[in-house]
């Protein structure tokens, strides 16, 4: 009764060892390939347990997050004018095809980063050499992290991976490059600057001469009504002096003659020399002898 206690148990015994030298496990966070007799038989992608035939087959885990190439160095590449920046890059990449990844680069990762970043600063070596130190620095950054990604996604698929972003954290210049672009961004102002003074005083003397034109016409317009209504009162006055003329040509002469006597000695200052006898005294004369 004895010994055959001892076989089961040593059954049960030998199934536990069994059962636990066959089970394993995937988590959320996992891809795993087991490998029979060195081959690959099967992939697995989802979580849960799962059974492998010990001693013949074994099972290989990969990360199944998205992982990060940050390169430790600050690269240094070739704009188009040849001058030289410092870019500081990252990329953000993931196991794409476990079966691929493993016969590239047998499933490590330091290899399969060490051919990202190869494949990557390549395709950025080749994008800022097409554009000037101005581009990279002020303008075109999304453009070329978005131009890398798409270019290296076929290259990196040979390997398994695929890359989800490429991300320039920092571009920086060498300090003679750096004081060779703020001296030519100084000289870019001066001169939007000077072209803009120039705009201005050409718009001021527009409208400095738009407005001597304007007052020269208002001014003329102004003396031709002038002198309009000068000539209109003046040919009314005649015509006045005509009628009165008509009517009472011994008074009109009178009155004339008053107008002559008082612009003749309006200035007490002027001295007028006449004979007594003139036609100009004529009604002097005659109110002399009248007050007799």
């Amino acid at each position: 009764m004895s010994s055959r206690s001892g076989i089961v148990l040593a059954i049960i015994a030998g199934v536990i060892v069994l059962t636990a030298l066959s089970a394993f496990t995937v988590d959320q966070r996992q891809r795993a390939i087991v490998f029979q007799l060195g081959e690959i038989k099967d992939l697995i992608d989802e979580p849960g347990l799962y059974f492998k035939f010990p001693l013949i087959q074994n099972v290989r885990y990969f990360d199944k997050r998205i992982l990060t190439l940050d390169t430790p160095d600050t690269e240094r590449f070739i704009t188009s004018e040849k001058k030289n920046v410092l870019v500081d890059s990252f990329v953000k990449w993931r196991i794409q095809d476990m079966r691929q990844y493993y016969i590239s680069v047998q499933g490590d990762e330091q290899r399969a980063q060490t051919r990202l970043s190869q494949t990557v600063n390549a395709a950025l070596r080749e994008e800022f050499g097409k554009r000037t130190v101005h581009d990279v620095v002020s303008g075109e950054r999304d453009d070329i992290m978005r131009i890398v990604r798409d270019k290296v996604e076929d290259d990196v698929a040979k390997i398994g991976v695929q890359i989800v972003d490429v991300r320039l954290k920092r571009i920086e210049l060498p300090q003679e490059v750096s004081e060779a672009v703020y001296r030519r961004m100084d000289a870019e102002r001066k001169s939007v600057a000077a072209e803009l003074r120039s705009q201005g005083f050409s718009a001021a003397e527009k409208i400095r001469a738009e407005a001597d034109r304007t007052r020269q016409i208002i001014i003329a317009e102004a003396y031709r009504d002038a002198q309009r209504v000068k000539g209109e009162g003046d040919a009314r006055a005649a015509a006045i002096y005509a009628r009165a003329f008509n009517e009472n040509p011994e008074f009109y002469a009178f009155y004339r003659s008053l107008d002559a006597y008082r612009a003749s000695f309006k200035n007490k200052s002027d001295v007028v020399v006449l004979d007594p006898n003139s036609e100009f005294f004529k009604y002097f004369r005659n109110s002399g002898k009248g007050g007799k």
